[in-house]
């Protein structure tokens, strides 16, 4: 295998998935069962814009049905093809059989640059998009629920939930039809920060067992890692900034679409994000050290590197050359599978995509259920859980004052422990369990087979053999 002929993305994922399947007993047919994609669509759809018609094509991909709803996102981007969204599609499959999370797999896109377009361009396109997908059950709360992507967010999403409404009056539950949405529109609290903040809570999962920790070459805590990010769009600011903030880790290093930052010392992750929404590159920030060729600090020595941004930035051609004895993907295959395995022969260890980056659709899953029940998580309990704590509040003043100089309660207590959990520490501690257990069951399968070598075959182990056990259940 070459550079030259390295395999595509969908074909990357198809040799990731037969490399795990190799090694499990599934029954005969399953496995293609498992693997093929139900049905793709394609649509192509007119909008008049600027005197003229505009032809635009979209995808969306529905991998598998062993649950329903299918869930997965809608991106937008000139590079959408057939090939992306299904492998996207078998992704999310296996993603959400690792989470727990109770959908299929799908995934969307329209080939567009969502920047050529002013604002009520785009919502005129994603209108008629969303009405060419949901008149065929496409988008639909029982069927098929889309979530955003690269290229589109919060704001696409209540054009489309709008639009699904519109078409259906009479659908209570309209507003499910779709994830992302901003919290007016019907979102949840945490949903924007979801994928970003699953990237923290995984790496802190992988920290708090040293024996992964050593495999790495690493020692101690997340506290003074250095860290390299590549992309920081939603995804690699969050993580940045929760690492960064919450956990003591050094932002070392950050690469964009112009070039990249690096500073031993750190990298002001606030300020860089700020600059960058003005300026739309880092060229120009302070007196950082800006490099024009970002991609070369992939390369540069560090703790942990995220790629954050786009597929196969990793490849035949650096993979060699990556220095970084733990990689975590908060993107969607940014590891090409010849890369993956030189990297696996280098010692390196990967945290495999389809668990790092399953905040976002475990968060969604939290927000399809919220609009399902059609109250506020938090609304019911919170208050009653504030007066059972104010009762041992009191109990622990009388106490202070019955002992008097010989004990009292500190300062802060009283303020921390009377507040009942609202609905973003409730999403955030979803969260933080559906990272814990995911990454359990993965190492389970790393530690205790000895032909299992890496995270990522783990993790494609467990997600196949909860598929194969909802079809069978099914009577397939």
């Amino acid at each position: 295998m070459s550079a030259i002929n390295e395999p595509s993305f969908r074909e990357s994922v198809d040799m990731m998935f037969n490399r795990a399947v190799a090694l499990m007993d599934l029954a005969p047919g399953l496995e293609e069962k498992i693997r093929v994609v139900n049905a793709t669509y394609t649509v192509r759809f007119g909008v008049r814009l600027r005197g003229e018609i505009k032809t635009f094509t979209g995808y969306r991909s529905v991998h598998s049905e062993h649950m329903e709803p299918v869930k997965g996102g809608i991106r937008y981007a000139l590079s959408v093809n057939q090939d992306e969204v299904e492998a996207l599609g078998a992704l999310m499959t296996y993603k959400c059989a690792l989470v727990e999370a109770p959908f299929g797999g799908s995934k969307g896109g329209l080939r567009i640059d969502p920047r050529e377009y002013n604002e009520k361009e785009l919502e005129t396109i994603t209108r008629r998009f969303a009405y060419e997908l949901a008149k065929r059950d496409l988008i639909n709360p029982s069927q098929n629920v889309p979530a955003p992507d690269m290229g589109t967010g919060e704001r696409e999403m209540a054009w489309i939930a709008d639009q699904y409404a519109r078409m259906n009056t009479t659908d209570i539950n309209a507003r499910a039809c779709v994830t992302g949405k901003p919290l007016y529109a019907g979102g949840i609290a945490g949903r924007v920060e979801a994928t970003g903040r699953g990237v923290q809570y995984a790496l802190r999962e992988f920290f708090r067992h040293p024996e992964d920790v050593a495999i790495a070459g690493l020692e101690g805590k997340l506290e003074g890692k250095r860290i390299i990010v590549q992309g920081l769009g939603n995804v690699g600011y969050h993580a940045a900034k929760f690492l960064s903030e919450e956990d003591g880790a050094k932002i070392v290093g950050i690469i964009e679409r112009d070039g990249s930052l690096y500073d031993p010392d750190g990298l002001d992750v606030e300020a860089i994000h700020v600059w960058l929404a003005k300026h739309g590159g880092l060229k120009g920030f302070m007196d950082t050290h800006f490099d024009e060729d970002g991609a070369k600090l992939l390369e540069q020595d560090c703790d942990i590197l995220i790629p954050a941004a786009l597929e196969a930035v990793i490849n035949l051609t650096n993979a060699d050359r990556i220095k970084a004895p733990l990689i975590i993907e908060a993107a969607n295959g940014p590891i090409t599978a010849g890369a993956d395995e030189v990297l696996r022969e280098k010692g390196t260890v990967i945290i495999p995509d389809m668990y790092a980056n399953a905040g976002g659709v475990t968060v969604s899953y939290f927000e399809w259920v919220k609009n399902l029940s059609h109250i506020r998580f938090g609304r019911l309990g919170r208050r009653q859980e504030e007066a059972r704590h104010q009762l041992i509040v009191d109990e622990l003043e009388r106490l202070d004052r019955y002992l008097g100089d010989a004990w009292s309660m500190r300062p802060d207590f009283k303020k921390k422990y009377l507040k009942g959990a609202d609905e973003l520490e409730l999403v955030r501690s979803g969260l933080d369990d559906t990272m814990r257990a995911a990454y359990q069951s993965m190492r389970d399968i790393w530690h205790a087979r000895d032909d299992v070598e890496d995270l990522r075959t783990a993790a494609y182990i467990v997600a196949i053999d909860r598929v194969a056990k909802s079809y069978e259940a099914k009577g397939l």
